[in-house]
């Protein structure tokens, strides 16, 4: 008796399927992979980032990376912000800067460049202009804040990022640059170098301590050039001509051009210290009472980065000397 039809295809899959299974041997089952272990990111503080949004300025542009060599904290400087802090719901001015400083690294003694950030208390911006000035340019330059792409910018905390800055208990404003370093080499080296000169300019309504200084620095235009000081009350033109010409090697018939460049550097800084005395004297007056009354009872305060296990100690280096505009802060911390 014939067997079925659907038997007959049953039986040859059976016997498909058992060749097939003695020809692969047994299937082992696979082992479940093991668990991988969640990666833990620490959550970040509410101003963590306050420091690193204020410029450093006069930090030269080779040097900013150096800045992050370090995992630095200024967790004192965020405290002060916040509720309970000395700076809690006022309006803040922040720029910040560095200060290169021999430091102990791993036993070792090492140059370190440290961020240091300046706070104004003020409710008002303390000024809208820069200072372009060091010993090797011959010439003091004020100059407006967007002449050197600053300026003043609010800054939102990390959970405020989408608020107003008027809503904020605690206003904070940080001193910005929008040049961008990938441009700079399109720019001239002069250009270029004007940044490393910079710093923040500060008018104070009392005179600065070297309103009445007599003493100017000297780039005298020679091969090799010669820096001096020159005190106009103190020294005088002949001996300290005659001084260049055998300790200096300056030629003797470069004695005379000395002189007059030394008389003619002289009547420029009489001219500027007269000049500032007068600017400050007109701005005083034509001040409005609210600002003036501000200003009288600006306070500023100089903030270092506070100690942690993987950076260098830098309390024996804290000075209160911000700049020769702003002079010392009213607070070390």
């Amino acid at each position: 008796m014939p067997r079925p039809r659907g038997r007959k295809r049953a039986a040859a899959a059976a016997e498909e399927e058992d060749a097939a299974t003695r020809g692969r041997g047994k299937r082992v089952k696979a082992s479940p992979k093991p668990e991988t272990e969640a990666e833990y990111f620490p959550e970040k503080r509410n101003l963590e980032d306050l420091w690193l949004s204020a410029f450093p300025v006069g930090t030269e542009w080779e040097n900013i990376d150096k800045i992050k060599e370090f995992n630095w904290n200024f967790e004192n400087l965020e405290k002060a912000l916040e509720e309970g802090g000395e700076l809690y719901e006022k309006t803040v001015y922040l720029f910040g800067s560095t200060e290169p400083q021999l430091l102990g690294v791993n036993g070792e003694s090492k140059i370190v460049l440290i961020p240091i950030v300046v706070v104004v208390d003020c409710p008002f911006p303390p000024s809208d202009k820069i200072g372009i000035n060091s010993v090797q340019r011959e010439n003091e330059e004020i100059l407006p804040m967007k002449a050197m792409k600053m300026a003043w910018v609010p800054y939102f905390p990390l959970e405020d990022r989408l608020s107003r800055i008027d809503s904020l208990k605690t206003k904070i404003f940080t001193l910005g640059c929008t040049q961008r370093r990938s441009a700079l080499r399109h720019l001239k080296t002069e250009r270029v170098k004007l940044f490393d000169y910079c710093m923040p300019y500060y008018m104070p309504l009392n005179p600065p301590e070297n309103e009445d200084d007599t003493v100017i620095n000297i780039l005298y235009p020679f091969e090799p050039p010669i820096f001096c000081e020159f005190n106009w009350e103190m020294d005088d033109y002949e001996d300290f001509a005659d001084e260049k010409v055998k300790e200096e090697g300056l030629p003797e018939d470069e004695r005379e051009k000395m002189k007059e460049f030394l008389k003619e550097k002289v009547r420029e800084r009489k001219r500027e210290l007269k000049q500032a005395k007068e600017a400050r004297k007109k701005a005083i007056d034509d001040m409005d009472p609210k600002i003036k009354e501000a200003f009288e009872n600006i306070q500023f305060y100089k903030f270092y980065p506070v100690k942690t296990l993987d950076t260098p100690d830098v309390s024996n280096v804290k000075a209160r000397y911000i700049n020769r505009y702003y002079r010392n802060a009213h607070h070390l911390m």
